[in-house]
């Protein structure tokens, strides 16, 4: 799976207006399909580093689009078992150093292809190496969890570690009550989270915050209301979501802001209408995929996070997405 961007550039077909916008799905799925196709491009070999998530977002999207095999369901699960390392981790691509972010895309996508179970059977004690693998970076003082060996800690590796353990059944391994605690200190004047106690609040960070309670049973420790004001002014005149104030609008936040918004209830506090429009403008009309705004090139990181925007605001066609 490319991590490469483009060819094609997101907009409107020349002539087409607003009202004739469609999801292409057809173009989407081949669009996907091509991105392993790419290998003769430096670009290719450069975003190594992110190959396995890159699969995780490309399965994602062909779920949702209906596709769930449009992918080689053997190559991807053989894939993803090479990338296992000694500690029980995965890194990015065979031979990378395991992180907790890989770690994760790794369990989502078994958990995708239905084959946690074939995974243990293949792997002996693969799957207990994972949960020890996780479970050994959390500060058992605070609660939050480091990426890697390295130390750096953030609330993404935290969310990372509730929701790999959750699809494997291991969360006994930790003790999700500090993780709650944590995430409490990192709750803002404005409801919302930031990536540690202090920091500036930001979509992200409130995605994997609110993920984490929601994943731990303990959204009633959220400022509800107070949350769901800050998150809906995310949305701007053209209907498209930001990261936090003052900043442009991005496709990707129509996952870390919809997901938020669903996950506490105030989805219908943005307007839906705008926000599809402004999605269903990103894609590349021609030849698939989907940009961060009109008029970039398509990726598959902002085709997937698209797609599950559009997933949320329950548009035809599409899966139902879990914001979690």
């Amino acid at each position: 799976m490319s991590l490469v961007s483009g060819p094609g550039r997101g907009g409107l077909k020349e002539g087409q207006s607003s009202a004739e916008l469609q999801l292409y799905t057809g173009k989407h799925v081949a669009y996907i399909q091509s991105l392993d196709q790419r290998r003769d491009e430096l670009e290719y070999w450069m975003t190594e580093q992110l190959r396995i998530s890159g699969i995780y977002w490309g399965l994602t999207a062909l779920h949702l689009l209906g596709h769930p095999d449009a992918l080689p369901r053997d190559e991807v699960l053989n894939y993803v078992i090479s990338c296992q390392r000694d500690d029980g981790g995965f890194g990015a691509a065979p031979g990378h150093d395991s992180h907790m972010l890989y770690t994760v895309s790794a369990v989502q996508i078994l958990a995708m292809l239905d084959a946690i179970g074939e995974f243990g059977e293949r792997v002996p004690g693969g799957t207990e190496k994972i949960g020890r693998f996780i479970a050994d970076l959390q500060n058992r003082e605070t609660g939050v969890f480091a990426g890697d060996k390295w130390g750096e800690e953030d609330t993404r590796f935290m969310f990372g570690a509730l929701n790999a353990l959750s699809l494997l059944h291991l969360m006994h391994l930790i003790d999700v009550e500090k993780c709650v605690e944590y995430v409490k200190a990192c709750q803002n004047f404005d409801g919302a989270y930031g990536v540690c106690p202090g920091a500036e609040s930001h979509s992200g960070q409130v995605y994997t915050c609110v993920g984490t309670l929601a994943i731990a049973g303990r959204l009633d420790v959220a400022d509800i209301d107070a949350l769901g004001a800050w998150l809906s002014e995310r949305q701007l005149p053209n209907g498209g979501l930001n990261g936090r104030p003052e900043k442009l609008e991005d496709v990707c936040y129509s996952w870390w802001v919809g997901s938020s918004l669903a996950m506490i209830g105030k989805l219908h506090w943005i307007d839906k209408k705008r926000w599809s429009s402004f999605i269903l403008q990103c894609q590349d009309p021609d030849n698939g995929g989907i940009a961060d705004r009109p008029g970039d090139m398509v990726d598959v990181f902002h085709t997937v996070f698209g797609i599950t925007g559009l997933s949320l605001l329950g548009y035809p066609g599409l899966e139902e997405v879990d914001p979690i």
